[in-house]
């Protein structure tokens, strides 16, 4: 049974094209403004919210109109975005994949994904030094003039943005690494204590970016704890080989980048380390699933790509192994039980069914299955790890209708056009989700908690999700990153992010 959504009658409508860019969302404001706390739309009257025209003439070789002429008689090959990296040059068409596999290829492929050939991570030359800053606003405003320079290297686009996202762990460095650092030592110097032992600090980190984190927090331990650090290892999983070789370039000490993807890992680590994951787990795939509106039962959704290029989202019985098993544990974590917010009651979907024009399925519901095998990588390659992972669990102009839905943006003539679909043309626009950090918990306790070695049954508690506000408050030097009025970008930005710690 394959069931269709007709997505071209509502896919490819784009919103408003107000200034907005990947990361989070910081909104300048006046001169005058008292404080600056970061969160989107704090300041209406500064939004720029201009129209915009012309968007289908200039980039009509990368959105295409929503009508497809393809005869969807002809049969099409189910691939993977494995089979994809290693057969295609270029996207391919009349094919089949799952959500995941489409979201994966669009990113990560090396010939055409948009980290192979779109992505650029803003990064300041040097640290910021705060205390030259007025306030946050006026720290907005120095941002902004870098952010300008660099996109007239760009495409000489010269309006300087209003609103931008940018990783703490580039505008806020090195303090934002340091904090990570900090809170790394002191655990580790407290399971040293638990264990009675000097085990060597060892950290495996994924999606190294820049580098930037690494060098910061191999800098706080050079500096404050040379002892922990003449014994330590510092490992970079990096699945780039552009910026793997990058951070090779940085040419530091107790270092070693493994060019790969964490899901191709297949070595064994027994000893104690922290895997560190910071603004990573947003751009991992999600599946669709949609529930049959009579049973309940899960409906996976496939991706369509037809002989002219045209995609449909397109559902069938829930049979993929990964999807099953990620739906069984999440039914299976004890009280309170997880109800998704895409399946109503079964009272409700009876009286619903009664009415004309009734659903045969529900709406849409984005699932984390990658996130949920990253959780099995960490149980069985890395059992006595601590987790220290951090990424948004709000987001503005997601996709609508959907639950956990993510962005899908492109930029264009200096701004970044959301989409309404993620049924996008591969390589040309970005895919980031939220996360639900409290459902996440609760699956990797599940999961990596489940099978301790009894050493660690009473060091390695229960995960525990914070703010960022809260982690920094705790672990950052938040004295180096305080304005001259007291504002300070290390605790009032970034509202939008959690993180998750074992």
């Amino acid at each position: 049974m394959i069931l269709s959504t007709k997505p071209w009658a509502i896919s490819y409508r784009l919103v408003h094209a107000s200034r907005i860019s990947r990361r989070l969302l910081v909104t300048e404001r006046p001169k005058t403004a008292k404080r600056a706390t970061g969160k989107p739309g704090s300041d209406k009257s500064t939004q720029l919210t201009r129209p915009f025209t012309g968007y289908f003439d200039a980039v009509r070789d990368i959105m295409r109109m929503p009508v497809t002429t393809a005869d969807p008689d002809i049969p099409s090959r189910r691939v993977t975005a494995e089979y994809c990296s290693m057969h295609f040059k270029q996207a391919p068409r009349n094919v089949s994949m799952l959500t995941r596999d489409f979201i994966s290829d669009s990113l990560y492929n090396p010939e055409y994904g948009y980290f192979s050939k779109q992505a650029l991570i803003f990064s300041p030359e040097r640290g910021y030094d705060f205390a030259e800053f007025r306030d946050a606003a006026d720290f907005l405003a120095a941002v902004g003039r870098q952010y300008e320079e660099m996109e007239r290297e760009l495409d000489d686009v010269r309006n300087i943005p209003r609103q931008l996202w940018h990783t703490p762990t580039e505008l806020l460095k090195p303090w934002y690494g340091r904090s990570v650092a900090r809170h790394i030592v002191k655990q580790h110097k407290a399971d040293c204590k638990a264990r009675k032992s000097d085990n060597a600090l060892v950290i495996y980190e994924m999606g190294g970016g820049n580098g930037t984190l690494m060098a910061d927090i191999l800098d706080y331990i050079r500096e404050q704890e040379p002892a922990i650090f003449a014994q330590m290892q510092y490992n970079l999983i990096e699945i780039s080989s552009k910026l793997a070789r990058k951070q090779l370039s940085r040419q530091l000490s107790n270092v070693r980048i493994f060019n790969k993807s964490v899901f191709e890992w297949n070595e064994r680590i027994d000893q104690p380390c922290f895997f560190v994951a910071m603004e990573v787990i947003d751009n991992f795939a999600h599946d669709v699933v949609r529930y049959d509106y009579e049973s309940g039962a899960p409906l996976q959704a496939f991706v369509r790509v037809y002989d002219d290029g045209e995609l449909e989202e397109l559902y069938e019985p829930a049979t993929d192994p990964l999807i099953c098993e990620y739906l069984a544990v999440r039914a299976s974590l004890p009280s309170p039980a997880y109800r998704s917010p895409a399946l109503p009651s079964a009272t409700y979907r009876q009286l619903r069914q009664q009415l004309p024009l009734a659903p045969n399925m529900t709406k849409s519901e984005f699932i984390p299955t990658q996130a949920f095998q990253l959780c099995k990588v960490l149980r069985d390659w890395f059992p006595r790890h601590r987790l220290v992972l951090s990424d948004f669990y709000k987001l503005p102009d997601t996709v609508p209708g959907a639950v956990d839905a993510p962005v899908v943006q492109t930029r264009f003539n200096g701004s970044m056009v959301p989409c309404e679909t993620y049924l996008v043309q591969p390589g040309w626009f970005d895919i980031f989700f939220p996360t639900n950090f409290e459902l996440l918990k609760r699956i990797y306790d599940s999961i990596c908690r489940s099978q301790l070695v009894s050493e660690d049954k009473a060091i390695l508690s229960e995960s525990r999700v914070c703010t960022q506000r809260e982690f920094a408050e705790k672990n950052a030097e938040l004295e180096h990153t305080r304005t001259r009025t007291g504002e300070n970008p290390m605790t009032d930005f970034y509202e939008n992010n959690k993180f998750l710690l074992s």
